[in-house]
């Protein structure tokens, strides 16, 4: 499949399956096992390599090759299970200590008082036995409002082991945190007081890790001193520097809407357009061969300099990695091979962490440039154009359009969503973005901070300009829920045809529309199911209450949350979107009054196509309940002093429902008297969505 000058495109394929693979069947068990065969294939392919000759091993290459890519997959296996923390025998959960020594590997974030960040586990104590731990762990910290503490990335500190699980998600389409963090090696995390730490004033971190962050942090502020537009100062410290300042809803909506939300990520594309400057600027030295090392040396730095001023953010890392890979190849390799190449680099960044594999943005990025390597020179080979200008912007459309379909299904699985107007969008930013760089990095530089002025104006003229874009007609399909097997489909269906397109091939064609007629059906097909859906979903909140009855693509959804509401957006959205609803009416319990032809709110009292809710609120407290009949649950919501032993024998139900409205301390009363007398009971707090299913 492969030719000889792809040799990390044939090691990289088994490898990731390994990964992949290996992934999901974390047993720690099984390590020694896959080392030991690792090991025997090593010999064996060592042994056939000294004796190639003696044993004709010429006419078993099918067989061997097969060994090779057997001990590359195995390896891929080897690297992911050995670097998951929780197999470590000295891993912090392992052992019962009552404080732990952390030091903080990130740069603290702070939000509505709270202090996060994420830490490294040093060692744990236990009255007054030391003990050496590790692993990783997420720490919030609720600060004082009066003497609020400061802390840096680096910091040593020894705060109480008051650990928790990471939740899981409990909502349907609620953003899996557990599962992200997980790939990030922590699993744990701590909830703890301002008084419940010692910062023991010393710092830990790596030198230059807090070099790039010190110094991005002077960059930041002088950004803030030279942009006076709040706007324009966010767009700049996140465009540039990585740094993640406060950007309104609007601005982050007519990113997205445009296709253009890359640009707000220092990523690939950064780096990318900071190298082709560069390489532009330095191309007299292209001329001698040292002329060409010293080019290539004075881009590495440069480049590196670049990681430096954003903090080293691991996306930044990465793309640098990756450029300075290629330029690499491009300086002294014979075999210039852009497929090799990129693959090279995605190999050395699996090796060193091969979590990586599940990232967004390390998908994104490789599938991104995988496509500007593939599809952008036959797509610009299309038209042929003798003015040079027009010549330039149809290259840059090229190059819009081969990016937007090598991550097209990525996409749409992770943001459910596809901009209409991407290629008007990435051609309107093209220019302005390339400005913005470099003016973003040269305003840093003391005398040629006037050019400020010019370089907020920048900012503002593309926010307006891409705002206008967002708001023209039909700019996102939105909502658009695909699952892993659609994505596969919709993936190879798209790898098919563009290999139809470029090499004219019927049967890829035929293939490629077969794959899709497939995909389609099955997108049909949950359509057809969301038509005729009926249920019910009480959501677990932290402190609110909602409640989406649903009915083909409508719902009435009663909560006491706002649209605009974070937590309405975070969870009770997504599980909308999810269930594709389109038309939905929201009201509070306090309205109290309700009548549809399926739905009836009155006098306490739901009923949804036959499924009957009788609800006990603060209206039932010191009042005895006298009520008769039949109901499939009874739901307790605005913490009521109703108790539950006082329901009437002749009350006839089937669950008892208790939303996060109601005090912690009434729910655990509850859920107490639930268990001594055998009641079914269901707490939307800190427990999975309660999901009522009926049928036609």
């Amino acid at each position: 499949m492969f030719k000889e000058e792809y040799v990390f495109v044939r090691i990289l394929v088994p490898f990731i399956a390994g990964i992949g693979i290996f992934y999901f069947l974390s047993e720690n068990d099984i390590i020694s096992t896959i080392i030991s065969i690792a090991i025997v294939l090593f010999l064996t392919i060592l042994f056939i390599n000294i004796y190639y000759r003696k044993l004709n091993a010429y006419k078993f290459k099918g067989l061997t090759g097969m060994v090779i890519y057997l001990l590359c997959f195995l390896l891929g296996g080897i690297i992911c299970l050995t670097n998951n923390e929780k197999f470590k025998t000295d891993y912090f959960t392992k052992k019962h200590v009552d404080y732990l020594k952390i030091c903080i590997n990130d740069d603290p974030s702070k939000a509505n008082g709270i202090l996060r960040f994420k830490a490294k586990v040093l060692s744990g104590y236990s009255k007054s036995t030391q003990t050496k731990l590790s692993g990783q762990i997420l720490v919030a910290i609720k600060l004082d409002s009066v003497y609020p503490l400061k802390l840096k990335y680096g910091d040593e500190l020894v705060v109480i082991a008051r650990i928790l699980p990471v939740e899981p998600p409990y909502n349907p389409g609620e953003f899996d945190f557990k599962h992200w963090l997980g790939l990030q090696n922590i699993y744990e995390q701590a909830f703890i007081n301002q008084k419940q730490l010692v910062k023991t004033n010393r710092n830990l971190g790596n030198p230059v890790i807090k070099f790039a962050l010190n110094l991005r942090a002077a960059q930041v502020d002088k950004y803030r001193k030279l942009i006076q537009d709040n706007e324009a100062f966010a767009v700049a410290s996140t465009l540039i520097l990585g740094y993640r300042a406060d950007l309104s809803k609007e601005t982050l909506a007519s990113y997205s809407k445009t296709g253009t939300i890359h640009a707000l990520s220092v990523s690939g594309s950064h780096v990318a357009i900071i190298f082709f400057i560069l390489d532009f600027i330095l191309k007299f030295l292209d001329k001698k061969r040292s002329f060409k090392v010293l080019k290539f040396a004075l881009i590495c730095i440069l480049i590196w300099s670049y990681a430096l001023i954003t903090g080293l953010s691991p996306s930044v890392v990465r793309s640098a990695i990756m450029i300075t890979v290629f330029i690499t190849a491009k300086t002294f390799a014979k075999n210039k091979n852009g497929y090799n190449t990129l693959a090279c680099a995605a190999f050395c960044q699996l090796v060193y962490n091969p979590y990586l594999l599940w990232d967004v943005g390390f998908q994104l990025s490789y599938f991104s440039v995988l496509g500007l390597i593939y599809l952008q020179p036959k797509i610009y080979g299309w038209v042929y154009i003798e003015n040079k200008w027009i010549n330039k912007v149809w290259e840059l459309i090229a190059l819009s359009i081969a990016a937007q379909i090598a991550t097209f299904p990525l996409c749409i699985y992770y943001f459910h969503q596809f901009p209409v107007y991407f290629l008007l969008g990435n051609l309107f930013i093209s220019i302005p973005l390339v400005l913005i760089l470099i003016l973003g990095i040269a305003v840093l530089i003391p005398p040629l901070d006037q050019l400020s002025s010019i370089f907020e104006w920048i900012i503002v003229s593309t926010n307006q300009g891409l705002k206008w874009i967002a708001d023209l007609p039909y700019a996102t399909f939105s909502s658009i829920w695909i699952n892993s097997q659609e994505l596969i489909l919709l993936g190879i269906s798209l790898v098919f045809f563009v290999f139809a397109l470029v090499k004219y091939n019927k049967r890829l064609l035929f293939l490629s529309i077969s794959i899709f007629i497939i995909y389609q059906a099955m997108i049909v097909y949950d359509s057809w199911l969301s038509a005729r859906q009926k249920k019910i979903i009480f959501f677990s909140l932290r402190k609110n209450y909602a409640a989406a009855f649903i009915r083909g693509n409508q719902t009435i959804l009663l909560t006491d949350l706002k649209p605009e509401d974070k937590t309405f957006q975070f969870f009770v959205k997504p599980a909308l979107d999810q269930a594709q609803v389109d038309r939905t009416r929201i009201i509070s319990l306090t309205n109290n009054t309700l009548t549809t032809s399926h739905f009836i709110l009155k006098d306490g009292q739901i009923i949804f196509d036959q499924y009957k809710i009788l609800i006990i609120d603060k209206l039932w407290n010191d009042k005895k309940l006298a009520s008769r009949g039949k109901f499939n649950a009874i739901w307790f919501t605005g913490n009521p002093k109703f108790k539950i032993e006082k329901l009437p024998k002749e009350l006839e139900y089937q669950n008892i429902i208790i939303d996060a409205t109601n005090k912690d301390y009434k729910i655990e009363w509850f859920r107490k008297i639930a268990k001594n007398n055998k009641i079914p009971i269901q707490v939307l707090k800190k427990n999975p969505a309660y999901l009522v299913l009926l049928t036609e």
